[in-house]
């Protein structure tokens, strides 16, 4: 099984596999936005990951634990813009083919990313059926192996190694909380193990917009709740829940939490403004779970994974937030 195949071992060895490829991301605080919800705010930044996003950790995990054999047939994804990048970055690092099938309406900036890092692109229309059953389509034409977004335990344990390197760098202050976007459910299952068999008193939150509620829905009624045409600003969180994350969440992870649109966007600003850092919708959303529950988590120390900061710049959100 998938998440039997995911532990803090796994995590760890993902860490020796990737670390000639990725960057080991920063730790950066913000005193003012702390000092507006009366805690300690601190991100970790994988808007300055490889890629933009910090799908580049899972991509490379999986992509370089495949044998020569597997590998030459190169690999293929469906993805709405970041992982589907992260897995093209990966296979022209590995020298192999990358083909990627991507819904039409996905974000321009996501792309002429993967273009430019040279996959070859399918376009799909903008729904989880069409994207599996071409997906199913190239791979019957190329014999690329399938690296899914999230559904996958390499990918989750590559991208596990962002709590890793949140306990490495808070060593002397460790968080109190950390929260986690969830879309799919790669991230915060990999981090959750990561955090949970480290720092155990660690509470890990995952966060997800009111209209791409599936995993709130599954957390809370402890059954896989289908996603029920999503719609949000932060087009990274639109995937259906993964069953092997689902079960990893279950067991690693604290709660999970919905926020609204406006808040997700009033939380995006605050990042540009105070902190200068560029963070796409989904980036923002740990944020604005913080801000639509300030009392929840009054005095204690944050740490608020900012997963992304590929931004459609003829899209930006701000005009709705206060």
């Amino acid at each position: 099984m998938i998440a039997d195949d995911v532990t803090l071992d796994s995590i760890r060895d993902a860490g020796y596999r990737i670390a000639p490829y990725v960057h080991r991301t920063p730790i950066m605080g913000s005193s003012q936005i702390g000092g507006w919800l009366d805690c300690v705010i601190e991100f970790k930044c994988e808007n300055l990951q490889k890629v933009g996003a910090f799908k580049a950790r899972g991509a490379h995990n999986a992509v370089f634990q495949l044998e020569s054999s597997e590998a030459r047939r190169g690999v293929v994804t469906h993805s709405s813009g970041n992982h589907a990048a992260a897995l093209a970055l990966a296979a022209r690092n590995r020298k192999i083919p990358a083909y990627v099938v991507m819904p039409d309406n996905a974000p321009v900036v996501k792309k002429e990313a993967v273009a430019q890092y040279g996959a070859q692109i399918t376009y799909c229309e903008p729904t989880l059926a069409a994207r599996e059953k071409t997906m199913q389509r190239v791979q019957s034409e190329t014999g690329a192996h399938v690296v899914h977004p999230y559904e996958d335990a390499h990918v989750i344990s590559g991208q596990g190694t962002v709590g890793l390197e949140i306990v490495e760098q808070s060593a002397v202050d460790p968080p109190d909380t950390v929260i986690v976007p969830v879309g799919g459910g790669g991230l915060l299952a990999g981090v959750a193990v990561a955090i949970k068999s480290l720092l155990p008193d660690c509470e890990v939150i995952g966060a997800e917009p009111l209209g791409a509620d599936d995993a709130y829905r599954s957390f809370h009624s402890g059954k896989l709740q289908p996603q029920l045409a999503p719609n949000t600003i932060a087009d990274g969180l639109l995937a259906s829940l993964g069953k092997p994350n689902f079960e990893l969440i279950r067991e690693h992870a604290d709660d999970i939490v919905t926020v609204s649109e406006e808040s997700i966007a009033t939380a995006m600003q605050w990042i540009w403004s105070r902190t200068k850092l560029v963070a796409e919708p989904s980036a923002a959303v740990p944020l604005a779970a913080v801000i639509s529950d300030a009392s929840r988590f009054r005095g204690k120390r944050l740490t608020l994974v900012l997963t992304g900061g590929n931004v459609d710049f003829d899209r930006l959100p701000f005009a709705s937030s206060s």
